[in-house]
């Protein structure tokens, strides 16, 4: 055994009790190292199956946001960036699918859980095929633009729908997610929902100091947290935070950057509320962050689940949120939060200010918020779904290696 595998398969006890199975599995998961949901739900999954007695290898091109040092049981490693004098164009797919079979065989994986169908799902594919006497099983989680956005350009579509059927397993992240994929692409394949996930104990922190305290007992706070694309519409929380603050005193916290990010600041100045909003950039934690909130705004022009919102709820922190995509599965109207037409920044402003204007209320939508992020969404109801496939996976690869059709061979010719 090697010194990596020695590694990665220490002995220690679950810190959260002994795992959903008694299989020891080991299990590469490649996702990308950003801030965006899919990254933080890989990097979680993964940790969280560590703790369950599970050996976890992390590929991916720069160290996942959120994994921090290694735990026990979890090791990583970086796909290669250089470049070849021959090619114009670095191929990450095919330096991805041999950092693939190179872990996949030093660890002896069973399974790769790959988050994001395309280039993950079809480099993973390829790896089992290189690696073929491992019998790798290739286990494909679609988070979302994977398939709004990549997946359903005309380019990639023929590549996504291969790497869909050609997976073992495939899950998404909600309900809407799945029934849009069948809608944009031509499937067989059956797509299991596995919704995202939180820990409800890390959420109970104290606020972090860079953000200053308020300036008085009754100032409420207004948050967000994005990646600042196009699509996340912050705009759209600018103007709904200027509609609350001629009503009560507010001010605003921005979490994230991105391409919007220049042109947020030109219009919070244009309305002159810059002594009002807070620029805050990328964090590695949000729980921390969000401690300081009485409302998450997330105006979004579509969002397949909404991690951020659920992250906020787990917080105690109540949503005002578009209504579209799985954010309906996540915030539920009038008890956890709103949710309104896109666009309409009158209805998310007035929705904010029924949650502010009375203390009692506010209490309430966040206690409401904070325990249906506890009861749907913990993580100990969630991981073990995961297993479950794996586990699947496994016994039906088993079961052909022991069945006599198996052991019988070929008939001679």
């Amino acid at each position: 055994m090697s010194d990596a595998l020695r590694s990665l398969d220490r002995n220690g006890s679950s810190d959260h009790g002994r795992p959903a199975t008694d299989r020891h599995m080991r299990i590469g998961i490649c996702c990308y190292p950003t801030a965006g949901g899919s990254g933080v739900v890989a990097t979680e999954l993964g940790k969280h199956l560590a703790e369950r007695g599970h050996s976890v290898a992390f590929i991916s091109y720069a160290n996942p946001l959120r994994l921090g040092e290694l735990p026990p049981r979890v090791c990583y490693h970086e796909v290669d960036q250089e470049s070849h004098v021959l090619l114009k164009q670095f191929p990450h797919s095919l330096t991805l699918t041999a950092k693939m079979v190179e872990v996949a065989r030093t660890h002896r994986l069973q399974v790769m859980h790959v988050h994001y169908a395309i280039p993950f799902a079809a480099a993973a594919i390829m790896a089992r095929q290189i690696a073929p006497e491992l019998d790798l099983k290739v286990v494909t989680t679609l988070h979302g633009t994977d398939i709004t956005l990549v997946g359903g350009s005309p380019s990639f579509r023929p590549v996504t729908q291969w790497s869909i059927e050609q997976s073992d397993a495939v899950t998404a992240v909600s309900r809407f997610l799945r029934d849009e994929t069948y809608r944009q692409i031509p499937l067989k394949k059956e797509i299991e929902v596995v919704h995202n996930f939180i820990d409800p104990d890390r959420h109970a922190v104290r606020e972090p100091m860079c953000i200053p305290h308020k300036r008085s007992e009754r100032q409420v706070t207004l948050m967000h947290i994005s990646n600042f694309r196009p699509i996340k519409r912050v705009d759209d929380v600018v103007k709904i935070f200027a509609r609350v603050r001629e009503r009560i005193d507010a001010r605003l916290v921005l979490v994230g950057d991105g391409p919007e990010y220049s042109r947020i600041r030109e219009l919070v100045d244009s309305l002159g509320l810059s002594e009002a909003v807070r620029y805050v950039g990328v964090v590695d934690e949000v729980a921390p962050l969000l401690k300081a909130a009485d409302v998450l705004l997330l105006p979004s022009e579509t969002e397949s689940f909404g991690l951020v919102a659920l992250e906020a709820m787990a917080s105690g922190v109540p949503v005002v949120a578009s209504d579209v995509g799985g954010l309906p599965e996540v915030v539920e109207h009038g008890v956890t939060g709103f949710l309104a037409p896109v666009g309409d920044v009158e209805a998310m402003a007035d929705a904010c200010m029924k949650i502010l204007e009375d203390c009692a209320d506010a209490k309430r939508f966040a206690a409401a918020a904070r325990n249906r992020a506890a009861q749907r969404f913990d993580y100990r109801f969630i991981i073990p779904q995961y297993e479950a496939i794996y586990e699947r996976l496994l016994g039906e690869s088993a079961a052909r290696v022991s069945s006599p059709a198996s052991s019988e061979g070929r008939p001679a010719r």
